[in-house]
């Protein structure tokens, strides 16, 4: 007996309000805030989300947190392949009944990965080209920068979020909102807000706006002798302390005040300037800049 409300053949095979109300009865499940579930009810709107995200036919689209399918259903319409990544036990045993009984034709494209997304390092069948989804807010951030680290072939994203952090992702520098998230995602990819979604397209409707953040991968990768790890180290210490000058914000990172000052100047970077007026670029530079100046305390120290 399926474990998912089945379609007349006539109707859409897309979920609405009634069908997840309908499919959570079934399994007895209750969202939670813990994981930041909140699924969504509307069809017009997954469309939406996936017309936006530029789904392809030969697309290959990795999806975090599918919950009861719906978003997953209307990318099985468009992609070639699709791959769900799931931590809920219940919703996990649940979805590929789910898109069997309601898409059977795209069935054998679709597959789930029993996983939590932040230790996911590898997933079935060819490498994703696109990740789309409604990421819980909770863990939005860190879920997204870690599947761009490791999935290097996701070319396209689109996932929506909470507005706020919608707003700090798309950031420019000088911003109020421009922070880590700003500088780390811009470090894989171009980053621009791709619209907003109202609150009652959810249920249970949240308390918060949501919004829609494009990110395409950079064409070429940042041109750097810095490992990721060095300028991400610095853009942590930059923020660390937002009122402090570069300078003094980066004197724990640098070694010394004078250390950070010296790494800040060869970087082309005013030590009085704070963290949220510099570029990805710019932060690149300091890093490069620490790497050499230790590098040639190394040398020196060796002769």
């Amino acid at each position: 007996m399926s474990t998912s409300p089945v379609p007349d053949a006539s109707s859409d095979a897309l979920f609405g309000a009634a069908d997840i109300r309908e499919l959570a009865d079934v399994l007895g499940v209750r969202p939670t805030k813990q994981r930041g579930q909140n699924f969504v009810i509307d069809a017009n709107t997954v469309r939406r989300i996936v017309r936006t995200a530029g789904v392809r036919p030969d697309d290959v689209v990795v999806e975090v947190g599918p919950g009861l399918g719906s978003l997953t259903l209307a990318l099985l319409e468009a992609a070639d392949r699709v791959v769900a990544v799931e931590i809920d036990d219940v919703l996990a045993g649940a979805l590929p009944a789910t898109v069997a009984a309601r898409m059977p034709a795209r069935a054998d494209r679709f597959a789930l990965v029993h996983s939590d997304a932040m230790r996911v390092t590898e997933l079935p069948g060819p490498p994703p080209t696109a990740l789309v989804a409604n990421l819980p807010y909770n863990v939005a951030v860190p879920v997204l920068l870690h599947m761009l680290e490791t999935f290097p072939s996701i070319e396209r994203t689109l996932v929506m979020v909470q507005a706020e952090v919608a707003d700090r992702l798309a950031a420019p520098p000088g911003s109020k909102v421009y922070g880590v998230p700003s500088v780390k995602a811009n470090w894989y990819a171009e980053v621009k807000r791709a619209g907003s979604i109202g609150r009652n397209v959810f249920w249970p409707a949240p308390n918060v706006d949501s919004g829609l953040v494009s990110l395409v991968r950079r064409a070429e990768p940042l041109k750097t002798t810095a490992a990721r790890s060095d300028v991400f180290a610095v853009v942590d210490a930059a923020f660390a302390q937002r009122r402090k000058t570069l300078r003094a914000a980066l004197a724990g990172w640098a070694g010394s005040a004078a250390a950070a000052e010296s790494a800040l100047v060869a970087a082309g970077v005013s030590p009085q300037a704070r963290g949220e007026s510099l570029s990805v670029e710019e932060f690149v530079r300091i890093a490069e800049n620490k790497v050499q100046q230790h590098a040639g305390d190394e040398e020196s120290g060796q002769l």
